[in-house]
C-alpha cells in the first residue's frame, strides 16, 4: 500500500479550516468488518502504512460496534408495544432512521432502560411546548443517539441490521493507538447532519475535531471507508 492511494470521498472536500489551521481529511478503504474482527489489526494493516508523524486517525463508531457484535439483524428484534407507539412519535430525520422505527426504539429501551426513555420522551414534549428540539436525546444520552437503523445506503449485510453504539470507545481507541505507534485515535459518530467524538486514545479538544469532521469526510457506509486520517496542511 502506498501513500498515493489515500483518497477523498466523492462529494467531500480534501481540506477544511478549523481554528485558523487547515487540515486534510483522507478516507481509508477496508474490507467489510464482521463480529470478531480486530480493529487494531485492521488499523495496522490498512492505516499504518499511510501515517506520518502528527497524524490523527478516526474510526466510525459503526465499524467498531460491528466488530464487537453490537449489530443485530432486524428480524431478530421483536419490538414491544411501547416501542411501536414511541417510534411513531419520533421525527423522521432525512439523514437517517434513528429511533423512528419500532426495532431501533426497542433497542433504545433495552440499552437505556424503559424509565429513562419515558422520561426523555416527557422532556421532549415539554421542549416542544417551548419550541425546542433535541431534549429527548439530551436526556436519553449517547447510547440512544448512537443507535443506527438499516438504510438503503448502508453496505450489506448491515442494510438489514440495527447497530448499537460501541462499547468502551476510549479503551478501544487506546488499543488501536498502540497498534499505530501511539498516533492519536478517535472513535466518532459523524453523519451528514453533525456528530460527536465518542472516544479517544488521549484527552482531546472535542469541539475542534467536530469542526474538522463536521461534513462527514468518511461519507456513508456504502463507500466502505470506515476510517480516515486527519493531517495538518503544511504552509
Amino acid at each position: 500500500m502506498t501513500e498515493e492511494k489515500l483518497t477523498v470521498n466523492e462529494g467531500k472536500e480534501e481540506y477544511i479550516d478549523a481554528n485558523g489551521v487547515t487540515y486534510g481529511r483522507y478516507a481509508v478503504r477496508t474490507p467489510v468488518v464482521i463480529k470478531g474482527d480486530d480493529p487494531a489489526e485492521i488499523a495496522r494493516r490498512y492505516v499504518l502504512p499511510h501515517l506520518r508523524p502528527g497524524d490523527a486517525v478516526f474510526f466510525s463508531e459503526k465499524m467498531i460496534a460491528c466488530t464487537q457484535g453490537r449489530a443485530i439483524p432486524v428480524t431478530d428484534i421483536k419490538p414491544r408495544g411501547l416501542a411501536v407507539w414511541l417510534s411513531s412519535k419520533v421525527y423522521k430525520n432525512p439523514g437517517g432512521i434513528g429511533l423512528a422505527m419500532p426495532e431501533t426504539m426497542e433497542m433504545a429501551l433495552r440499552e437505556c432502560g424503559t424509565a429513562r426513555i419515558l422520561f426523555a420522551a416527557a422532556c421532549h414534549c415539554v421542549g416542544r411546548l417551548f419550541g425546542k428540539r433535541g431534549w429527548f436525546y439530551t436526556v436519553a444520552g449517547r447510547k440512544a443517539a448512537s443507535i443506527d437503523g438499516p438504510c438503503h445506503y448502508t453496505i450489506p449485510p448491515y442494510n438489514r441490521y440495527v447497530v448499537l453504539g460501541p462499547a468502551k470507545p476510549n479503551t478501544v481507541a487506546k488499543r488501536i493507538s498502540a497498534a499505530l505507534n501511539g498516533a492519536l485515535v478517535l472513535i466518532v459518530d459523524i453523519n451528514d447532519l453533525g456528530g460527536e467524538i465518542l472516544g479517544s486514545s488521549e484527552k482531546v479538544d472535542k469541539a475542534l475535531y467536530k469542526k474538522i469532521l463536521k461534513d462527514n469526510p468518511l461519507g456513508q457506509c456504502g463507500q466502505s471507508t470506515p476510517c480516515g486520517i486527519i493531517r495538518q496542511k503544511l504552509t
